[in-house]
């Protein structure tokens, strides 16, 4: 029996680029794109009706932008993954974005192949970052996350062992898959510590978790 296509809700301000994304993630059979919003409040709600597997999510969006749409989607629907859109990467808000949730970020000038795979990426548990945003990550990974809400979830000492062999992958960017091969696991019992490790750390997101993981060092455990 083949396995449920990825179900995707498309939010961004401009109907063309919601229709050339969905007519690409058409073409592929293991993704169904079930709605499309045009602004971060009607997202929220589609979203909360709808119940899909992966946000695509503009950030820049009249009546509510798409930073804090994802803070609220993820507020309520934790397990459902967001990827962030932008037209640029300033800093700040590739910050902002990871601290409401987001797990994927791409250029909206990136190639239409590259969207389907960052959104079979977030299905997977696995993060996917456009080049300029993965350096951005790797910098505050350097510094520890300073200055972000990320390192005030010190919640490291009440994970289990297993819990942390997990989280260690999960810094290392193992997508759940490895992470079940590696430590002798299925992929649902993988993917169930990672949501124990989110619920104890007040993280939203495997980007938030990598980060605060590098900042206490468990991305260099065995």
């Amino acid at each position: 029996m083949a396995d449920a296509p990825i179900r995707v809700l498309l939010v961004d301000d401009h109907a063309m680029v919601r229709r050339g994304m969905r007519d690409f993630l058409s073409l592929h059979d293991d993704i169904e794109v079930v709605g499309e919003a045009a602004d971060g409040a009607a997202g929220v709600e589609q979203a909360k009706v709808l119940r899909p597997d992966i946000v695509v999510m503009d950030l820049m969006m009249p009546n509510l932008d798409g930073i804090e749409a994802t803070g609220r989607i993820k507020a309520v629907l934790p397990d459902v993954e967001v990827i962030a859109l932008t037209s640029f990467i300033e800093e700040s808000r590739v910050v902002a974005a990871i601290e409401a949730g987001a797990s994927g970020f791409l250029l909206k000038d990136a190639e239409a192949d590259e969207l389907a795979a960052a959104i079979r990426s977030a299905a997977a548990g696995e993060v996917h970052l456009d080049p300029a945003v993965a350096s951005i990550v790797a910098r505050r990974m350097r510094d520890g996350g300073r200055g972000s809400a990320v390192d005030q979830a010190d919640g490291i000492g009440t994970l289990t062992a297993r819990e942390r062999d997990v989280l260690a992958r999960v810094a290392r960017g193992y997508p759940n898959r490895q992470i079940a091969s590696d430590l002798g696991i299925t992929e649902r019992t993988a993917r169930t510590h990672v949501s124990n490790i989110l619920a104890k750390l007040g993280l939203t997101s495997r980007t938030q978790a990598a980060l605060l993981a590098a900042q206490h060092g468990l991305d260099r455990e065995a």
